[in-house]
């Protein structure tokens, strides 16, 4: 039995895997449909179809040129501002959570704990409780219509990653923070030169889920971003779709949405090792 029990595991495996790909590879046969056969498809007329007659490898260049009120310049745009917000964001959240977190795990002062316990309250309100508020202060700054009520926040920390910093920087020796002090590195010497290079699988797994949540965010962009020249991809996704949602153009609305996840979909495949290590190692002890 006990021979056994590795094929049985990656046959198990293998069939997760199917049942959570096929989802996405009906996606990429219906895009590469004809509009007749992509909108037989979607209503089940030919059953489920596993692989393109006849390809139309020309219906994403299609999709990417009516992307907007002009060929083409919608969806440039649109990646441009989403490949700016997105890089802002991540930056900003990777920096700003490792040194809040590095300060709750190394540091001692007055008031950490109710801080720490503070900071972790907040990931219990849902991001509808703040949205007016945050609305009306970015509307007070003059921010609205640019990329800042975006991009700024992120400077601040998320609580969520800079929990799951302060839980990974509590199992990196104090030896460490010791000889960096000898060696005449102050804090942020230490956060910069020691820490944070030993935090890449934390790091790896806050990038990753920072990059997706941003590239596919909604709601901020619709509420702060009004200008369509000022559209991300997600926003753009979603006009594009309510002019091409029928079933005649359910194959160009396919492509558009895989060529949206294809930055997703590469980033996790390069920071997969990573990202993987992570899940195992980080936030296990505190």
């Amino acid at each position: 039995m006990k021979s056994l029990r590795p094929w049985f595991q990656s046959a198990l495996l293998a069939a997760g895997s199917v049942v959570f790909l096929f989802p996405l590879w009906w996606m990429v046969v219906v895009s590469l449909e004809t509009p007749k056969r992509a909108g037989a498809a979607m209503t089940g007329q030919d059953g489920v179809a596993l692989w393109p007659a006849d390809p139309q490898w020309g219906n994403y260049a299609e999709a990417l040129a009516e992307m907007g009120s002009e060929p083409w310049v919608g969806f440039v745009n649109a990646l441009a501002n989403s490949i700016v917000v997105t890089t802002l964001v991540v930056i900003g959240t990777v920096l700003s959570s490792s040194l809040v977190g590095f300060a709750f795990a190394r540091l001692r002062w007055r008031g950490r704990g109710v801080l720490f316990t503070l900071m972790l309250a907040t990931m219990m309100l849902p991001g509808q409780v703040t949205l007016i508020p945050l609305f009306l202060l970015f509307r007070g700054l003059g921010w609205i219509d640019t990329i800042l009520p975006l991009a700024v926040p992120a400077f601040f920390g998320n609580a969520f990653f800079i929990f799951m910093y302060r839980q990974f920087i509590l199992q990196i020796p104090e030896s460490l923070v010791e000889a960096a002090k000898v060696d005449g590195h102050g804090w942020l010497g230490i956060w910069w030169t020691v820490i944070l290079p030993l935090c890449r699988p934390v790091t790896a797994i806050c990038a990753v889920f920072t990059f997706i949540g941003t590239w596919n965010d909604f709601m901020g962009p619709l509420v702060y971003l009004h200008a369509e020249e000022q559209s991300t991809l997600a926003v753009a996704l979603n006009s594009f779709r309510n002019q091409y949602g029928g079933l005649d153009d359910v194959h160009l609305l396919m492509a558009a949405s895989l060529v949206t996840m294809l930055p997703c979909i590469l980033l996790f495949i390069a920071a997969q090792r990573q990202f993987v290590e992570g899940l195992a190692r980080g936030a296990v002890k505190g």
